[in-house]
């Protein structure tokens, strides 16, 4: 049987945001509220809605764990842009609900997109749903825009050395200096994957191990680099 994976993430969000709603009381005086029925009625329709349309039997919610990350303990400074930014209200009210009623995978000190990428690569008979452009790092099946779409590892292993290059300043790791998704093309399409990276790094005055680090936030885990018994992740290393 074939199973959606979806980034719970995502769906908790959106729910939880669209779910908001402000009342102006007057005299200047502005308040959001929001009721938890409607968050759940918003992740239903969302899921249902996808479940429907791919062609799958039924569905895995893939949630980050709430607690650790192990990027934060790599690089402190991971995500640490979003430290004092707003999240929706009833957002963990939206995880929790997607926990009691879905069948949900939450793996110790790791993001729904990891849990993505290890089922993906664990199982062929998957596909992945998310909106979350790092998931085309992941060798596997994908839903995206009404289609499947299938990622080899050839260009899941190009699109993760993209993102090495670029970086990501939505969860605040910068990769290269000026190396947009334009530049960092032209830098892997004579190349030597890796050795491309690196000399790309170097040109800036930045060391191997500085592009390591950054590779190591950008890696979407796959099947084999995560220890579910010991919750142990295995670092990335440009041999595997």
């Amino acid at each position: 049987m074939t199973l959606l994976l979806i980034d719970g993430d995502i769906i908790a969000y959106k729910a939880a945001a669209s779910a908001e709603t402000p009342i102006h009381w007057g005299d200047g005086l502005w308040t959001l509220h929001a009721y938890e029925d409607d968050v759940a009625i918003r992740i239903k329709d969302q899921i249902d809605k996808l479940v429907d349309e791919a062609p799958v039997k039924d569905c895995i919610v893939a949630l980050s764990d709430r607690t650790e990350n192990f990027r934060k303990k790599l690089a402190p400074y991971y995500k640490a842009n979003r430290t004092n930014v707003r999240k929706p209200m009833l957002l963990g009210y939206a995880a929790s609900y997607m926990h009691d009623n879905y069948n949900t995978v939450i793996y110790k000190g790791l993001e729904a997109d990891d849990v993505l990428g290890i089922l993906g690569t664990a199982n062929k008979d998957t596909i992945i749903w998310s909106e979350d452009k790092d998931l085309l790092t992941i060798p596997a099946l994908h839903w995206i825009d009404g289609e499947v779409v299938e990622i080899g590892e050839l260009e899941a292993d190009h699109n993760f050395f993209v993102q090495t290059l670029t970086g990501d300043a939505t969860d605040n790791y910068k990769g290269c200096p000026s190396v947009g998704g334009k530049t960092a093309e032209k830098i892997l399409e004579f190349g030597d994957g890796w050795g491309a990276v690196v000399r790309a790094y170097l040109s800036k005055g930045l060391s191997e191990e500085v592009a390591l680090e950054q590779a190591r936030l950008a890696r979407i885990l796959r099947n084999g680099e995560y220890d579910t018994d010991t919750g142990e992740v295995k670092l990335w290393q440009p041999n595997m």
